[in-house]
């Protein structure tokens, strides 16, 4: 099937379940005429694009009050992109460093080619290939682990134990939200990996849009005392800026070069 077509499939998923508030995989599969495979992807993709929410055998609407806010695909990238050059300013020569898998990290890395000496440790296939590319050729470590296509990345106790037996200068992880209160969140019920990164890191960076500031998703991922930095865009309100930094979190906003 086309790409043009899977994004038809998808948007009609999400708009099926809006409407209906709520799902089943074999009801969508019917609905639409694919597999329940497929639907499993398609719901694991929208959930991670913030458009529903999913349950055991399907999927839920998004609650109103977390929905994301409808941005075009070419800002997101610009601002994306000016996050990734300021958490590309903070890395050194010889560091050694986690990321996790998101697309917001991912804009990190074609950014390294002038880093030397890297290490780098990872559970996401996307971000090890991404890595294997560099001209640098910095030296690359993978968790392991077991395969969760939900955050298509490696999970589980065997990726925790890998991260334990390293020490790491800086960690670079997304958010599929921020809740200024309290901390990151995230739609992921598995959540263990990224406290165990964050352990084991001297530095812990957050890489997230202003625009995930304040979405409050009932799963907490890092609480602020795990956090060093949080780096997002300019569009960071102050008076949520200045909530962050009082819990002893560096925030910076990156300026977004608009064409």
């Amino acid at each position: 099937m086309s790409k043009r077509n899977t994004q038809q499939r998808r948007h009609g998923i999400a708009a099926f379940i809006a409407q209906q508030g709520e799902a089943s995989v074999d009801a969508l599969a019917q609905h639409f005429s694919t597999s329940e495979v497929t639907i499993r992807k398609d719901l694991a993709t929208l959930e991670k694009s913030g458009l529903l929410l999913r349950r055991y055998g399907g999927a839920v609407a998004m609650p109103s009050e977390i929905v994301a806010v409808d941005e075009t695909e070419e800002y997101i990238s610009e601002r994306k992109l000016a996050i990734a050059k300021a958490a590309a300013a903070r890395i050194r020569d010889h560091n050694r460093l986690i990321f996790d898998s998101g697309s917001t990290t991912a804009c990190l890395i074609p950014l390294l080619n002038d880093k030397q000496g890297l290490i780098v440790m990872t559970n996401s296939l996307n971000v090890a290939n991404a890595l294997n590319e560099l001209e640098n050729e910095p030296t690359l470590l993978m968790t392991g682990g077991t395969w969760d296509p939900h955050s298509e990345a490696f999970q589980g106790q065997v990726a925790e134990s890998v991260l334990r037996s390293y020490d790491f200068d800086q960690l670079f992880i997304g958010a599929d939200g921020i809740d200024i209160e309290r901390g990151t969140t995230t739609f992921n019920e598995l959540m263990g990996l990224s406290r165990v990164m964050a352990e084991v890191s001297r530095e812990v960076v957050v890489m997230v849009e202003s625009s995930k500031v304040g979405r409050r998703i009932p799963n907490l991922e890092l609480p602020w005392d795990s956090i060093n930095t949080l780096i997002t865009d300019d569009g960071l309100d102050l008076e949520a800026k200045k909530q962050i930094e009082l819990c002893g979190v560096q925030v910076i906003c990156a300026p977004v070069e608009k064409n």
